[in-house]
């Protein structure tokens, strides 16, 4: 993807993240939202990328220093990952929010509720010892942050002109997304996803309960949306409001 396509609105941005994850390519998206009050992280990629959120967060003009709030969309070691050391290396103090639901698991105080499953998966089964040595290790020991601020459905974050929370359970039971009312856009987490350019709801094989998400989706489809950005899969804009409403069939 290039910068333009990153790019939805002055305040708003997905940054692009590679890493190489059991042996292969992966790219997600958290978000950027920035004014002159606030700056505003997304997600917060898997551990050990805090210095490649830093540079792309300076890659979008904004100084990482001015970072004042993280916002959690949930527990997924992917979204959680890099936090505790994002915390750990800024200036001031920066603010964490999640859904009250997914409060005890980032903060370590319940066990991920996918761990298990995980270290049962048939993908664990298949890599090689050192790889899953390592993610056993993060299963048992995940990366956890105290949530400073617990958020609710329908409630509007009075930040860069206006954040809404949408409580959209089934990826996992505290599952948020959020929308942005200037910009129109739909910061998704992994509520859909994106792959070439199509847009589709969230990964079967990655979903604690489907039934519920799917419900979730339809809940999206009554939002004025013309952007959407999706963890796993980067930026849609084409024809968005079709295509949430085909999904929900």
């Amino acid at each position: 993807m290039g910068w333009i396509e990153l790019r939805i609105a002055d305040g708003v941005e997905a940054l692009e993240l590679t890493v190489n994850l059991m042996g292969r390519e992966t790219t997600i998206y958290p978000t950027l939202f920035w004014d002159e009050e606030s700056v505003i992280l997304v997600d917060a990629g898997f551990p050990g990328l805090e210095q490649q959120i830093r540079e792309a967060i300076e890659m979008a003009g904004v100084s990482f220093d001015r970072l004042n709030k993280v916002i959690i969309t949930h527990q997924d070691v992917d979204h959680v990952g890099s936090l505790p050391e994002i915390l750990a290396k800024s200036q001031r103090k920066v603010e964490v929010l999640a859904h009250e639901v997914e409060k005890p698991y980032i903060q370590g105080d319940k066990p991920l509720i996918k761990a298990d499953a995980a270290k049962r998966s048939k993908l664990f089964e298949t890599l090689p010892e050192e790889q899953r040595k390592r993610l056993q290790a993060v299963f048992s020991n995940p990366p956890k942050a105290k949530i400073d601020r617990t958020i609710e459905d329908g409630e509007e974050l009075p930040y860069c002109g206006g954040i809404i929370v949408i409580y959209t359970p089934g990826h996992t039971p505290g599952h948020i997304c959020l929308y942005h009312k200037p910009s129109k856009t739909l910061v998704t987490g992994d509520a859909l996803t994106a792959n070439e350019g199509r847009l589709s709801g969230p990964n079967p094989s990655a979903t604690y309960d489907m039934d519920e998400a799917n419900k979730s989706v339809k809940k999206l489809a009554q939002y004025d949306i013309e952007n959407v950005i999706c963890y796993h899969g980067g930026v849609f804009k084409e024809d968005v409001q079709k295509r949430i409403l085909q999904l929900t069939i």
